[in-house]
This record gives structure tokens, sequence and C-alpha cells, in this order.
């Protein structure tokens, strides 16, 4: 079921968490709700962007909770990257050398699969999404995505990635360059955060980033990440 607002039991079960944890954090300010009487209200797409940025920070461990608390039925639970990322959505080497050049040709990748339907508002949407907050992290890595979904301007869910041939200005932390990056371009909010939480622990990996570094081809980038994904499916029991 789909929720606009979450009442304190709904946020409680939608998060996998303590419905007394969430009050506390709520009434400390750490989770963005309001309360309208003796009632709290937590607005979807509020806790969406909230949670997007606590999960940075997040052990493997609690990505794991976000998967299983997140798990969307339009997904693959145990592969739910390698079931959207494509041969045809990788670039390796991506042809770009500004922010907006590499979200022009992730598109472009994307596009291969026939289900980007209005690339100009997808372009758009990411572009506005960035100016709110960068999608880049510490250690060269982006996850460029819309701040929600665009279910009128794509088909199926898909991700895309492309590594630069040197890294390029991508608002990381501390002025840090960007030559990885996963574009994320889900039809719903519980997919879209299944899928960040499966990226960040497989980022988590030491050898991952080195090793998608390392290669000079879109297959055999496209083969270690769906190894990669395999390698977390079986330390889950997938």
């Amino acid at each position: 079921m789909s929720h606009e607002v979450f009442t304190l039991d709904e946020l409680a079960r939608h998060l996998g968490r303590d419905r007394r944890e969430i009050e506390k954090l709520a009434t400390r300010g750490r989770v963005p709700g309001r309360k309208v009487g003796n009632t709290w209200q937590f607005h979807s797409a509020e806790i969406t962007r909230w949670l997007e940025q606590e999960m940075r920070a997040y052990s493997s461990a609690e990505l794991r909770n976000v998967e299983i608390s997140q798990q969307s039925e339009d997904m693959c639970p145990e592969l739910p990257v390698s079931s959207l990322l494509h041969p045809e959505t990788v670039a390796v080497p991506l042809q770009a050398r500004t922010k907006r050049s590499v979200l022009e040709s992730l598109l472009e990748a994307a596009g291969g699969t026939w289900q980007i339907w209005s690339p100009s508002d997808i372009l758009t949407a990411i572009q506005q999404r960035e100016e709110l907050m960068p999608t880049a992290y510490a250690g060269g890595v982006a996850i460029p995505h819309p701040r929600n979904p665009l279910p009128d301007a794509q088909g199926e869910s898909i991700i895309a990635f492309g590594r630069t041939m040197t890294g390029i200005p991508f608002g990381a932390p501390h002025g840090g360059l960007t030559d990885l990056f996963f574009l994320v371009l889900c039809k719903d909010s519980k997919s879209h955060l299944q899928v960040l939480a499966r990226l960040g622990r497989m980022l988590q990996l030491p050898e991952f980033g080195e090793r998608l570094r390392d290669t000079e081809d879109s297959q055999t980038a496209y083969e270690i990440i769906c190894e990669t994904e395999r390698q977390i499916a079986g330390q889950d029991g997938g």
C-alpha cells in the first residue's frame, strides 16, 4: 500500500524498527515529522530523503535491514541491482568530462533498454536533485537519481553504470572527484531504497571499486557488478 503520510505505527512498520525508537528520534528532531495534537505525522517523500542520507553512514547490517524493510514485489529480492542492470546500460569508459555530460551519457546508456520515454524530463529531475543535495559519496562514487519516481517518464526500473577515465567534480565531500557513477531510475520509493541499500553494501567491499577502476570494457564491468552482488546474496543465504 502506498502512503502519502505515515502515522507513528505505520512508519515503524515501514522502516522495520521499534515504535519507541522512532518516537524518540522524532521528538529529538532526528526524523522529519510533525505532531498534530497528540498524533505524529510523517510525509513519505520526506522520510525517503531522510533515509537516503542516513544510509550513507549505515553499516552493512543496518543496510541489510533497510533491504528487508523496503523489499519491493517488483524486484528480485536476492539480486535487486543485477536484475535492473543490463549489459547495454553499462558504459566503460564513459565519455564525459562534466557533470551534465555524465548524466546525459548515463541516460543514453539507460535508453538502450527502450524504457526511457522522456529523457529530458528525467535529466531535469536528476539535475534538480543534484542542486538540492549532490549524490556523490566520498571515495569517488556517485548515485544520481531523481528526487521522486517518474512513472510517466519511464517504463521499467533501470540501473546504468559508467566509469570516466578521470575523476570529475560532482559535489563529493571535501571537493573530492568522482569517476564511478550508478544511475538509479526506479518506479517507486521502496525499490529505490532497496537498490540504494544494496549498492551501499557492495561499495563497502574494498575491492569492488578497485576492480571497477581496473577494468577497461563494459562487459567486464557488468560481470564484476553482478559477481559482487552474488557475493552479497551468498552472505545473506540467498
